[in-house]
């Protein structure tokens, strides 16, 4: 009996641990692009409305992990990844906002 109460806490705590990927007042900094380093709010998307599966999913951004996805500005630009909400219409456009997310 002890085994399986451990075993459920174990399972609990990883997966309390997974859903808050960013917690609140953290952020992932994504700094590979000549643009400038981009930093991701968490917290600034929660606001918003958005929940991590609303990016997290298949298509998207499968696992909740820094670096397991290539993102590139084409494929912003074409409505992939980021730029599927990033579009000027669900949020503001990537094109036209390029300081809002790189800061040099």
């Amino acid at each position: 009996m002890k085994k399986i109460t451990l075993l459920l806490s174990v399972l609990i705590f990883c997966g309390v641990t997974a859903a808050i990927a960013v917690p609140p007042g953290k952020t992932l900094s994504f700094d590979q692009s000549s643009l400038g380093p981009v930093a991701f709010s968490g917290t600034v998307h929660k606001d918003a409305g958005f929940s991590c599966k609303d990016c997290h999913n298949k298509g998207m951004f499968p696992k909740m992990k820094q670096g397991t996805v290539k993102i590139t500005m084409d494929q912003i630009y074409a409505g992939e990844l980021c730029g599927k909400c990033h579009n000027g219409t669900t949020a503001f456009a990537a094109k036209k906002s390029c300081s809002r997310c790189h800061v040099k």
